[in-house]
Parts: C-alpha cells; sequence; structure tokens
C-alpha cells in the first residue's frame, strides 16, 4: 500500500433555503497531504437548479463557487484565506456554514491518483446519472 495516498473530500452542496435543507450536488473538493494536492471540480447546471429553485441567483453560486476554486489554488487575489497552507484552506472550505454553497462532511479514501480520483468522484456525485430505469 505504499503507492496509495490518503485522501479527503467533501461534496458541494447549493442549498438555496437552508431551512428546508434540499440541495443539489454542485461539486467535489479534494485534498491529499502526502501529494500537496487540493483542487475543486463544479458544474452549475442552470437549468436543474432552476427547476427546483426558480429564484435562484444563478450568478451568484457562480461567483461562489469561483471563490472556492480561487482558494483552492492559493489565488493571491483571493484574499487572506487563499494564502493559508494547502491543509487549513481544506479545512476553511470545508467548515460547516450556513451559506447557499455548503460542502458535506469529509470522507476519507486511498489512491493512487487524486486527480483521477478526483475526477472519477465527480462523475460520481454530481453529474446526473444516465439510462436510469
Amino acid at each position: 500500500m505504499q503507492d496509495k495516498h490518503l485522501y479527503e473530500y467533501a461534496v458541494l452542496r447549493v442549498m438555496p433555503q437552508v431551512e428546508r435543507e434540499e440541495f443539489v450536488n454542485v461539486g467535489i473538493v479534494l485534498y491529499c497531504r502526502t501529494k500537496k494536492y487540493l483542487n475543486v471540480i463544479y458544474r452549475i447546471d442552470d437549468q436543474r437548479l432552476l427547476a427546483l429553485f426558480p429564484q435562484l441567483d444563478i450568478a451568484e453560486v457562480g461567483e461562489y463557487l469561483n471563490s472556492f476554486e480561487r482558494i483552492c489554488n492559493g489565488d493571491k487575489y483571493a484574499g487572506l484565506i487563499a494564502q493559508l497552507s494547502v491543509a487549513e484552506r481544506f479545512r476553511w472550505l470545508t467548515a460547516t456554514r450556513s451559506t447557499i454553497v455548503q460542502a458535506s462532511k469529509v470522507h476519507p479514501g486511498y489512491c493512487d491518483d487524486p486527480q483521477s480520483t478526483l475526477n472519477r468522484l465527480f462523475g460520481q456525485l454530481v453529474l446526473p446519472m444516465t439510462n436510469v430505469i
């Protein structure tokens, strides 16, 4: 198991009405300490979100998710949070909050390649299921 690396991930969710606890999965944020890897993938499905939440401000959701991406990348223009260590940024991004974009609880696993794992999780947990009977 030497070539396996511990990773942690959370699902990013859009929850427009926090009190209703209804949400749509829109992204995955994944952290792997040994690889010094932190990345996020997200997809805003306007039609799906607006079908469920007609008053949702899609542009605002996009801004929130873009902030997650900039913090993951350590963008120097993304504020002080983006200047923290990789681990601290992941913990901040996955902290419990009551905003439109929230993270699920953190889940662990082992992988060979964090990017491939991020792509796989995104396909499994975010993209719409096809061929469902």
